[in-house]
């Protein structure tokens, strides 16, 4: 065999050496790749860190800018010292005042906080861009309605304070029965929210179909949360409220799982 025609190849894919005018061959071998190489492969985060990737963004979001906070908090906060100013007749009627004025005010600082959380999601399609990422939107709901949660949970730690101080509650007496029927009704207004507030954030008429839409959905929960607090008032015991904890229980259930389901439907288009 001549020795111009010889060829010469590794196994392994590389070149040997050869004499002089000899033709080198480069052998490409396929490679399997090990575990190691795939533990480096990107694997998007699994359902409960996409929600926290959203709560996380809007809690940045918000620690930067705190309009939501602010603008809401000072709302509630006007409604309670005018309703104090306005309605309060002394000890004899604080039960049957404070406990409408706490609600109504978290319920009007609810739709305000929504307002302001949806616009800043329109603004620039930062919607489109979140739906259109590689997220869950059942995750999407979460994320949001946790974060108005959030808000919501902020708002109430000024508000209660306050509705305490005009209307002469002592928070020593009554305060851990006015958290439980927090706890109970405020997942069940931030879930509506996030749910209704998606399906209005692209109308134009939007903060007026909100409110619209919003309040009579809401009615079984602040109503329940309104006479639960009446009662706590009134000198009655947290065991006595049992009923309008289930009730509230079952909104919040509802809602919630309604939410997870039906987000990705309300947000198409």
């Amino acid at each position: 065999m001549p020795l111009e025609s010889a060829i010469f190849a590794s196994p392994g894919g590389g070149v040997l050496s050869c004499p002089r005018g000899c033709v080198q061959v480069l052998v490409m071998q396929s490679v399997t790749p090990t575990p190691a190489d795939m533990s480096l492969v990107a694997r998007p985060p699994g359902w409960l860190r996409q929600v926290m990737l959203v709560l996380h963004k809007d809690l940045l979001i918000e620690m930067r800018s705190g309009e939501v906070l602010t603008t809401s908090a000072f709302f509630a906060l006007l409604v309670v010292v005018t309703a104090s100013l306005s309605f309060y007749g002394g000890p004899v009627t604080k039960q049957l005042v404070a406990s409408g004025v706490l609600w109504l005010s978290l319920a009007f600082a609810t739709v305000l906080a929504l307002s302001r959380t949806w616009q800043r999601e329109r603004d620039e399609g930062a919607l489109d861009g979140l739906l259109s990422s590689p997220v869950s939107r059942s995750a999407v709901f979460a994320g949001k309605a946790l974060g108005v949660w959030v808000f919501i949970l902020v708002v109430e730690s000024v508000v209660l304070p306050a509705t305490a101080l005009f209307f002469s509650l002592d928070l020593s007496e009554f305060g851990v029965g006015l958290l439980l029927i927090s706890l109970f009704a405020t997942p069940g207004l931030a879930a509506t929210g996030t749910l209704f507030g998606a399906m209005t954030v692209r109308t134009r008429a939007r903060d007026l179909i909100l409110a619209v839409v919003l309040f009579p959905l809401l009615s079984p929960t602040l109503l329940a949360a309104v006479v639960a607090t009446r009662e706590l008032l009134n000198q009655a015991q947290v065991a006595e409220l049992v009923d309008y904890f289930k009730l509230m229980l079952v909104f919040d259930l509802t809602f919630v799982t309604g939410g997870l389901a039906l987000f990705g439907s309300l947000t198409e288009g």
